[in-house]
């Protein structure tokens, strides 16, 4: 079955200095049908302003990816990292047992628009880790670290793509996955819908999941577990 979430349908927070859309439920956000999918549990489409952030908080038993769209997202933690990830750059952090980090634009005049993804691992109090990936890759996260992807603690893959004009892609699922399309920019149509930034897909019956007919379309596809 294909069921199509429209980006005007997602939550939506407004804080002044950080502008939210949440596609399942986050904080004041909640919505029963949509709580998580699989593992998969938070995409958050954040616009942070020009020197301001999240400053430093706690996490703990959750895989976190965070994927720079535009501007520039500086990271610290309590592990001793410490960096600034660009567009096309991927960042992993695996709060396992517990770690304190802060997030934030540093730049004094250009926006921050990044995703935040939290993946629910399959194992918990994990000895907390973090990696970063630079440049754009079709496999960007999985549990096995194929094709140079960062590791994460589930049996979830996640891809990114670059779509423009005839560029197309397929990816089949495995008996008893699911597959979750979240379009972050750009437009395009997938099993024959016409998406645009901010929607998503979801398949749950096994089918494959077609991209066509893109424009300018920056995508990120997660294979999960049913």
């Amino acid at each position: 079955m294909n069921e199509i979430r429209r980006s005007n349908e997602r939550g939506f927070a407004d804080h002044g200095w950080l502008k939210s859309f949440h596609t399942f439920s986050f904080a004041d956000y909640f919505d029963p049908d949509h709580v998580e999918f699989g593992p998969l549990r938070v995409i958050n489409e954040d616009r942070v302003q020009a020197g301001a952030g999240f400053g430093t908080h706690s996490h703990r038993d959750m895989e976190i990816i965070s994927y720079v769209l535009a501007g520039e997202l500086a990271h610290k933690d309590s592990m001793g990292n410490g960096s600034t990830i660009k567009p096309g750059d991927v960042q992993r952090m695996s709060a396992g047992t517990g770690v304190r980090h802060s997030e934030f634009n540093p730049s004094p005049s250009e926006p921050a628009h990044f995703l935040q993804i939290w993946i629910q691992p399959d194992k918990r109090n994990i000895e907390p880790s973090y990696e970063e990936k630079r440049g754009r890759l079709r496999l960007i996260v999985s549990p096995d670290r194929a094709d140079g992807s960062l590791l994460i603690h589930q049996d979830a893959r996640v891809y990114a793509g670059l779509f423009t004009g005839s560029e197309r892609a397929d990816l089949e699922a495995a008996p008893g996955r699911r597959i979750y399309l979240h379009v972050a920019r750009g437009a395009l149509t997938a099993n024959g819908a016409a998406l645009e930034a901010g929607d998503a897909l979801r398949i749950t019956d096994g089918a494959p999941l077609a991209l066509r007919d893109a424009r300018d379309a920056e995508v990120l596809v997660f294979d999960l577990p049913g």
